[in-house]
């Protein structure tokens, strides 16, 4: 499955696509396993990341550095440029902040790794991430919309979603790892339950597109509009990634990583968010549905582009 993991998520994507087509019914009741599908998800990717070693692993402080600068300074400012642009409507601009501000935690680390980057790094950096953008969104919601506009972001759904989607995951990862290491039981558990990550991500995939694919009809227009943003989006965030890996001065591998980190977003995290706004807003849950479809797509031609931008340096004779 991790061979195939690429092919099985399009897969994923069309089988959503085609059920919930076929059974548009079925949505209402498919929008209340995600948050529980997608918590497993992320109880098995933080499951990833060694207690032992994630302090180590913080005091990267140069690869630290370049994940804060592409995910919180770059990127807000690539979407400030298109900011311009983007079509009027309160609730599509309020998807497409949504999904573009808050950096990837799950799959970024999957394509990461298929493109050689250092995705260990990445894994062990992704607590800081979670806790950064749920941190910063509500102020970047605010810079971008205005107090007026920010207020229809209520913070109970926030911090909701960060304690069923983060906070208990994480917790529930961490105690299996001391499970782990204390009986082989434990370790058994764990390595059972690490195999499950390719499974859980085409169930959030399935999910997550079957039960929107049903509110696209009255909004297809307007959604379709956004498209080009996330493409243009995948394209500016290449280059401005491995820019600021070299002004870090990064090695390939690492480098590599901070652009799939810089590129890839955090749509099926922030998802909750977006079903729980008010009815008027509720377009923008399938605007944040779009940047996924779009993203994993783009994601596997970053796979073949990504390595060539950033080829390996030839070793020294």
């Amino acid at each position: 499955m991790e061979h195939h993991q690429v092919a099985i998520y399009l897969a994923a994507l069309a089988a959503g696509a085609v059920v919930g087509s076929a059974a548009p019914s079925a949505g209402s009741w498919l929008e209340h396993l995600i948050n529980p599908v997608l918590a497993a998800l992320l109880y098995v990717t933080f499951l990833q990341v060694p207690i032992a070693q994630l302090g180590r692993s913080l005091r990267a402080g140069r690869f630290l550095g370049a994940a804060l600068a592409v995910n919180f300074v770059v990127v807000p400012l690539v979407v400030a440029a298109m900011w311009v642009f983007l079509p009027a409507d309160t609730a599509i601009r309020l998807g497409v902040l949504l999904v573009l501000l808050t950096p990837c935690v799950d799959y970024v680390i999957v394509f990461s790794g298929l493109a050689g980057g250092a995705n260990t790094r990445l894994l062990a950096a992704t607590p800081l991430l979670l806790i950064a953008q749920m941190a910063l969104l509500p102020v970047f919601l605010l810079l971008f919309l205005g107090a007026d506009l920010a207020e229809i972001v209520e913070v109970g759904p926030f911090l909701r979603a960060f304690v069923v989607l983060i906070v208990i995951p994480l917790g529930l990862a961490w105690l299996t790892q001391a499970w782990a290491a204390r009986a082989e039981t434990g370790q058994r558990v764990s390595a059972a339950v690490s195999m499950a990550m390719v499974p859980l991500m085409a169930a959030v995939l399935v999910t997550v597109v079957a039960s929107q694919v049903p509110k696209l009809d009255a909004d297809l227009g307007q959604v379709v509009a956004v498209v080009p943003f996330y493409v243009v989006f995948l394209v500016v965030m290449a280059l401005a990634g491995a820019a600021v890996a070299r002004l870090f001065g990064l090695d390939i591998a690492d480098s590599r990583a901070i652009v799939f980190s810089g590129a890839t977003r955090n749509s099926l995290v922030v998802l909750p968010l977006a079903l729980s706004l008010p009815d008027a807003l509720a377009v923008a849950a399938v605007v944040v549905v779009a940047q996924t479809l779009v993203e994993v797509i783009g994601m596997v031609v970053y796979v073949r582009l990504i390595p060539r931008l950033l080829p390996t340096r030839p070793s020294a004779c």
